[in-house]
């Protein structure tokens, strides 16, 4: 199951890739902002709380994909780029196994817990 959702997590992001390729921009702009989104954990200079909530919002696909369409619904590329960065990183954090954030620590994610596990 962990593939199949690896390979999802790789289709998506690839989809966000092809959403960036019909912008207007040039692909130097995605290489430069693809990580941009993780300077939301600076949240986590405020406590777990903070940083989960900061974290989450800026790496939930569902306000991604309202970012998007509200660029399209203005008809405004650089809203519609901003939703497509969110999305991709999304994807590509998925991909390696970074969730969404539980307010207990940043290592405590939707999809496990980050870092090696200890044997009992």
């Amino acid at each position: 199951m962990k593939t199949t959702l690896q390979l999802e997590e790789l289709g998506l992001f690839l989809f966000g890739i092809f959403l960036f390729s019909q912008q207007p921009f040039a692909w130097w702009w995605f290489l430069v902002l693809i990580l941009a989104p993780d300077l939301s954990m600076i949240g986590y200079l405020f406590g777990n709380k903070v940083g989960a909530f900061s974290y989450n919002l800026f790496h939930h696909r569902g306000i991604a994909v309202l970012v998007y369409l509200s660029g399209i619904q203005f008809d405004n590329h650089l809203i519609q780029l901003i939703g497509i960065i969110l999305f991709a990183h999304s994807s590509m954090d998925r991909l390696f196994g970074y969730g969404l954030k539980y307010e207990k620590g940043f290592k405590f994610t939707h999809l496990g817990e980050i870092g090696k596990q200890e044997r009992k």
